[in-house]
């Protein structure tokens, strides 16, 4: 009797242990959902069947911070609120507290002791990581320097100021924070975009992981000699994932400066566009994969890799999956990088670019198939636009450079579809883990690239092109140093007058994925477009919207276009309940538990991301900005 009771105990303690490292899919505890950043909760009680009985339970107006994912840890809610954290009662949006001086962008990180005693919550503001309690929302003293640590600590070259968008994600003790451009400029001498991990307790730099690599570092040949010096950019915009049970950091990394232009960086430039796996504990480079060889088409990696398991050759396989912009999906053994499928390298088109020199092959995955258009031709006019209009977007599609998805950016006018901010971007994927399926948003917007001589700085941020590309403003000028004469104009969408892309619809498109088989389960137009007929399929112009998968078989996602937040059923892509925003949403929802009820919350605010003049701008003002929580009637 006593063996089989030590037994039992010993099977029982090693099932806690396991469980220990699982994912907790009931809680909302971390940015994306948690560490592994899923995006996914098996909450049911709100379901397919009940969910057009989902009614607004509360609303907390905070003005405008569209882009904030809430965390909830025990009925308390965080979120941001104008430059404060606030604590918000989850069950009621009644206020509990605010810590003033915490505008963190997107997103809050939460850590507790193994007594659960000692509850922080941790935030990238004004070039430091700051650390407030989770009870009472004051700064918590001891950490760092009076409870703020430099993100320059560690940093081995000047910088000016630096920041970072990303949350931070946290394992055991350790918080993961990359670095970035105060301003997120474009320049020479950008701030690198190395990953920094702290100490939660005490604020002290553990190790850094440096994304341009020093000398005598795997990847330093990549690069021309001495580039950490002076090259920057190839951050971590704003989301990780981390496998706690194995101890792994999955880090997707964006582009090198400049964007479009790579004469100061002429090589393969690792770890810029690269997934890379971390020992958590060290910062080791365990391993990584490169998405795109030397960029110049600003193809960052924006949103996080997605841990699940899946049946591959008759296994069960950890893989990590990597969604990008140009409307790709890498998919990895989690421990060894390992392609799931053959990634062959194909031959691409040359610069013709003075001092430019393209990498002469890109990956591309064999599975899963594209989830975004990669190309533009004439049978893809928009019909929404004018005859004269058309003709003009006929022209340029037969004037400019328009070889497909590597088309370098050129003098005379380079097509770029999906476009830089096509195809995935931040918030944009969740899984569901019980069936290896991932559910992404996409966008098809085409951009005109155009490398020009410096001109006057009358240029702006963003835009509106008209369809010849004449009416581009002329780009900013680029800082002066002898190897960068030229620049391009950011995310110039080409667009007809009446706002809507030169490209026909659909603009944004939902996509499943079946990982087990590499294969498009379904794909459906996402949201749509005011003043365009409500049966065309266009897909939302402009969304930036976050995705939530729940165990009720629902996938959850905002559109700023039109204000709706629907619920689409995960069988097929069909729409079984909507709601009509009173603001644009450009944040990922979270789901979550209090007082016996499921809610589903959204941050609102403004007129949401939608392009310049865009049609949608026009038809839709702004509107209160806050946090709207759903959830079924009382009964």
């Amino acid at each position: 009797m006593r063996t089989r009771l030590t037994l039992a105990a010993v099977i029982a303690a090693a099932v806690v242990l396991i469980a220990a490292d699982e994912p907790n899919f009931t809680t909302w505890d971390s940015n994306g959902g948690g560490a592994d950043h899923s995006q996914y909760s098996s909450l049911k009680q709100i379901n397919k069947n009940n969910v057009k009985q989902l009614q607004v339970a509360w609303m907390y107006e905070s003005g405008n911070n569209p882009t904030f994912n809430p965390v909830v840890v025990d009925g308390t809610m965080f979120v941001g609120a104008q430059n404060a954290i606030v604590a918000i009662d989850a069950a009621t949006g009644k206020e509990l507290w605010k810590h003033q001086g915490g505008g963190a962008a997107r997103g809050i990180t939460y850590w507790e002791s193994k007594d659960r005693k000692d509850r922080r919550l941790l935030f990238a503001n004004a070039g430091a990581i700051t650390a407030i309690s989770a009870t009472t929302g004051e700064t918590i003293m001891s950490f760092g320097d009076n409870g703020r640590t430099d993100l320059k600590n560690g940093l081995d070259r000047d910088v000016r100021q630096v920041s970072s968008s990303d949350p931070g994600h946290i394992f055991e003790n350790t918080i993961f924070m990359s670095l970035m451009p105060a301003n997120q400029g474009d320049n020479y001498l950008a701030t690198p975009g190395d990953v920094h991990a702290y100490d939660v307790i005490t604020g002290k730099l553990k190790w850094v992981f440096h994304s341009v690599p020093h000398p005598g570092e795997f990847g330093y040949e990549t690069w021309p000699a001495d580039a950490w010096k002076t090259s920057g950019g190839v951050h971590n915009w704003n989301e990780m994932s981390v496998d706690e049970k194995r101890g792994i950091v999955f880090i997707p990394f964006g582009t090198a400066r400049y964007d479009f232009y790579g004469p100061d960086r002429h090589g393969q430039d690792l770890f810029g566009n690269s997934i890379v796996a971390l020992d958590a504990r060290t910062g080791k480079r365990l391993w990584h994969f490169q998405t795109v060889h030397h960029d110049l088409w600003d193809y960052d990696l924006p949103t996080a890799p997605k841990l699940l398991t899946v049946k591959h050759d008759g296994k069960n396989v950890d893989v990590v999956a990597q969604p990008t912009k140009q409307g790709f999906l890498f998919v990895f053994e989690r421990e060894t990088g390992k392609p799931l499928w053959p990634i062959e390298e194909r031959a691409v088109p040359k610069s013709d670019v003075p001092g430019e020199e393209t990498w002469p092959t890109q990956p591309f995955p064999t599975k899963p198939p594209a989830f975004a258009r990669q190309s533009f031709t004439e049978k893809d006019i928009n019909p929404y636009i004018s005859d004269e209009e058309k003709a003009k977007v006929r022209e340029m599609l037969q004037t400019w450079r328009n070889e497909g998805l590597f088309t370098p950016p050129s003098l005379k006018g380079t097509v770029q579809i999906p476009g830089n901010n096509g195809g995935a971007n931040w918030g944009s994927s969740g899984i569901d883990p019980t069936k290896g399926m991932i559910y992404i948003v996409s966008k098809e917007l085409p951009m005109g690239l155009t490398l020009r001589l410096p001109g006057p700085p009358r240029a702006g941020r963003g835009g509106k092109g008209g369809p010849d590309g004449k009416d581009l403003p002329p780009p900013p000028p680029p800082p002066q140093h002898e190897f960068t004469p030229y620049n391009a104009p950011y995310d110039f969408m080409i667009q007809a007058s009446n706002g809507l892309s030169a490209i026909g619809p659909p603009w944004s498109q939902l996509t499943a994925i079946d990982l087990n088989t590499g294969t498009i389960k379904w794909q459906v137009p996402n949201g749509g477009v005011a003043g365009v007929p409500q049966d065309s399929p266009t897909g939302a112009h402009f969304p930036r919207g976050g995705v939530v998968v729940t165990g009720g078989g629902l996938i959850f996602v905002a559109t700023s276009s039109d204000r709706k937040f629907r619920a689409y059923d995960q069988d097929n892509g069909k729409v079984i309940w909507e709601f009509n925003l009173p603001a644009g949403s450009d944040g990922v929802p979270a789901v979550y538990e209090a007082g016996g009820r499921e809610y589903v919350v959204i941050p609102v605010g403004g007129a949401g991301m939608t392009p310049p003049r865009s049609a949608s701008a026009k038809e839709l003002p702004p509107g209160p900005g806050g946090y709207l929580a759903f959830a079924l009637p009382k009964k």
